[in-house]
């Protein structure tokens, strides 16, 4: 089985990739999806993060309260760290239950859609890398728009990554999202027949 890596920048639009790779029929395993179940009640790394946290974490349902979270970990740099502790392991975890999943069902590839696959040193896991990728000016107008942020906030955000440039080394192929989208399937689907996916 071939396990595909798919990471991008922020508004880069590796989502948009993700979206189309799903529609040719390929299983997809989201590390942000992944990051949302291993924190709903019941689950080990919720009861952890209540343990660590406290209960005014918690929203009157009894669900994460990530906003009130986001707020702690990110004036805290000890405490992002204790939090990344609790769930980076477990999302791991997760993942790598559903890519075994994948396998039990012989499917002939699967997608890792992980925003950090390369930050988070996960490059092993994959036997391809795709980069979706966009020129910095096109990523700022983009996010911009998306989150309604100005230039400032919008540039503090892609700054707090690695560079979409650098990352572009990683890849066994970039695909160029700066055009239209029947351009970016275009090269979609020329890498998958390439790799016999299609």
């Amino acid at each position: 089985m071939l396990k595909i890596g798919l990471t991008g920048g922020i508004a880069s639009g590796k989502s948009t990739v993700s979206r189309m790779l799903k529609k040719r029929g390929l299983p997809i395993v989201d590390a942000d999806v992944c990051a949302r179940e291993v924190v709903e009640p019941g689950e080990s790394a919720y009861r952890q993060i209540v343990e660590t946290f406290g209960r005014e974490v918690l929203l009157e349902d009894g669900t994460l309260n990530r906003k009130q979270l986001g707020e702690i970990v990110f004036a805290d740099e000890e405490k992002r760290k204790q939090l990344n502790a609790i769930v980076h392991p477990e999302v791991r975890k997760r993942m790598l239950e559903k890519v075994a999943a994948c396998e039990a069902a012989q499917e002939k590839a699967v997608v890792l859609d992980i925003p950090l696959l390369i930050e988070s040193r996960l490059t092993s896991w994959v036997d391809k890398v795709i980069v979706v990728y966009v020129p910095q000016e096109v990523e700022l107008k983009r996010l911009m728009a998306r989150d309604h942020l100005s230039e400032a906030e919008a540039l503090l955000r892609i700054r707090a990554q690695m560079p979409l440039e650098e990352k572009k080394a990683y890849a066994d192929v970039v695909i160029d999202n700066s055009g239209s989208l029947a351009q970016t399937e275009k090269q979609l689907d020329m890498i998958l027949k390439e790799w016999s996916l299609a």
